[in-house]
């Protein structure tokens, strides 16, 4: 029997921690840095238990609250993990505390406003991955573009303001389009309840309408090509923090495949073939742009999208091993991408550039950095042994069983990914010391080592044993990959059964009013 509410405590305990740190931290950065780090901490511990709890093999919600919020319009309080969602929420309270410890020197300004609105973004971002009702996911979800668009506007560098706008703009529009998508389902359901929705039988035309909704949404938070240009410019001119939540946590991958594909099962196999061709686009075409970044930032950023290609492919393939390997390239590429950013921050840091040309031969003056950013190039790339190798395999190991010549194309990744790559670490990292500012570095600090110490031990246990995360995620991804294959109901038996489905809900809301 659950003893504790232990999502709602994931949710209100980094967006309470981040008010008091707003609050008392105010005027004193070194009580603000405590305040913060012992609030992420806190956060961090009811996923101890969280994990622990977790029965694998079953393909149902676990550690499930319902509490009625609004009842006259079926919105409810309605929280739950599975395993899709069971390691995206333990990376997200981790992510946090890892941030507080990568911010604790270099954010000397507003330290107070910064942590408090990274806490309060982690606390939004669980509701986001454990929300079971439609219009408590939106809540959370346009929550987050608060604390984001100040983090990215306030703490970043020269053009932060653009970067900040373009990013909010992009997110903003999208998410309109995704609340008129649960408006119409609310009023052929009379409920924001996702399970409801998943079960009802909608026609051809308004499934396409709901999935270009969520897919202008999630498109976004993937990010997809086209409509990727937003996140260069975050990794260029936003300050590091955000730009490792962003890399770190896959809010658009997870929607696609909690929303989009099991809602909308028709329109998501008629789309298929044009999602699949953006995937590829992605993954080749981001590919070759980071080839030519002189930017080490833009080089991670074109990277990244290149890496989601994969995601998007693994989910409209329609296959387990796919879908699988969709979400664990979330969770595996999350951790690779944030622990590349955090080394590109800590160069920023010490030279206020993240120029390729202004580097070379750092090998020389940072070796204990040197050794780290090998290991997470090689993640990067994708070998065998690392994070970066377990959810890329699985995606083309189902993309060849779809299709050969997709399957083919998209291993592209692997050597285009190891060309701009090595490339880069090349460039930055060997060779003799290329200048002054260089020869001026300092390796890691005990705090730094600690940082990038744990997270190449996530890079590391990950790829050689990735059993508990995939033990997880298989039964639940199997559960809504059936969903999304089901067969389309006759237009007469699919309207009966909504308006009786309508009509055992109006009985049970009516056995449940106020006498």
């Amino acid at each position: 029997m659950q003893s504790a509410p232990l999502l709602s405590l994931l949710i209100w305990v980094p967006i309470v921690a981040g008010i008091i740190v707003l609050r008392v931290g105010s005027g004193s950065p070194g009580r603000a840095r405590w305040l913060a780090l012992i609030g992420a901490i806190a956060g961090l511990l009811p996923v101890i238990p969280l994990v622990m709890g977790f029965q694998n093999g079953l393909p149902s919600l676990q550690f499930v609250e319902n509490v009625k919020w609004l009842p006259s319009f079926d919105i409810a309080w309605h929280l739950g993990v599975d395993g899709i969602s069971l390691w995206l929420i333990a990376l997200t309270a981790l992510t946090t505390v890892i941030i507080v410890v990568a911010g604790w020197e270099s954010i000397t300004e507003r330290s107070a406003q910064y942590f408090g609105s990274f806490l309060m973004l982690s606390g939004f971002m669980q509701g986001v991955f454990s929300a079971q009702d439609g219009m408590l996911f939106f809540v959370f979800f346009e929550a987050t573009l608060i604390p984001l668009y100040l983090l990215i506007g306030t703490w970043g560098n020269a053009n932060r303001r653009h970067a900040a706008v373009k990013f909010f703009f992009f997110s903003l529009i999208g998410s309109l389009m995704m609340l008129l998508s649960m408006l119409y389902l609310f009023a052929q359901t009379h409920s924001f309840d996702l399970e409801i929705w998943r079960n009802t039988q909608l026609g051809f035309v308004p499934q396409m309408l709901i999935f270009l909704g969520f897919l202008a949404a999630f498109s976004v938070k993937v990010p997809m090509w086209p409509v990727h240009t937003w996140l260069p410019d975050v990794h260029l001119d936003g300050p590091t923090g955000a730009a490792v939540m962003l890399g770190m946590l896959k809010i658009g991958g997870y929607g696609l495949l909690r929303f989009a594909l099991p809602i909308t099962p028709q329109a998501s196999h008629f789309f298929a073939p044009a999602m699949i061709t953006l995937s590829l686009v992605a993954v080749i075409y981001s590919s070759l742009l980071a080839l030519v970044q002189t930017d080490i930032r833009r080089l991670l950023a074109y990277s990244s999208v290149s890496h989601m290609g994969l995601v998007t492919l693994g989910l409209f393939i329609f296959n387990p091993l796919g879908q699988a390997g969709a979400i664990m390239q979330m969770i595996s590429y999350g951790i690779v991408s944030g622990a590349m950013l955090l080394c590109t921050g800590m160069l920023h840091d010490r030279t206020q550039t993240g120029s390729i040309d202004a580097f070379g031969g750092v090998a020389n003056t940072m070796p204990k950095f040197a050794v780290f950013v090998m290991l997470f190039s090689m993640a990067n790339v994708g070998l065998p042994g690392t994070a970066g190798f377990v959810g890329e395999f699985m995606v083309l190991m189902g993309a060849v069983g779809f299709n050969f010549w997709i399957g083919a194309l998209a291993a592209l990744t692997l050597i285009l990914s190891a060309a701009y790559t090595l490339w880069m670490y090349k460039r930055v990292i060997f060779g003799a010391i290329a200048n002054a500012r260089v020869a001026k570095l300092t390796d890691l600090g005990k705090r730094e080592f600690v940082l990038l110490g744990v997270m190449a031990v996530l890079v590391l246990a990950i790829g050689v044993y990735p059993k508990p995360f995939t033990d997880a995620i298989t039964p639940s991804s199997t559960s809504l990959l059936a969903q999304t294959n089901r067969s389309p109901q006759p237009v007469e038996s699919a309207a009966v059964e909504n308006a009786e489905r309508l009509q055992a809900r109006a009985a049970v809301n009516a056995t449940h009013a106020p006498g």
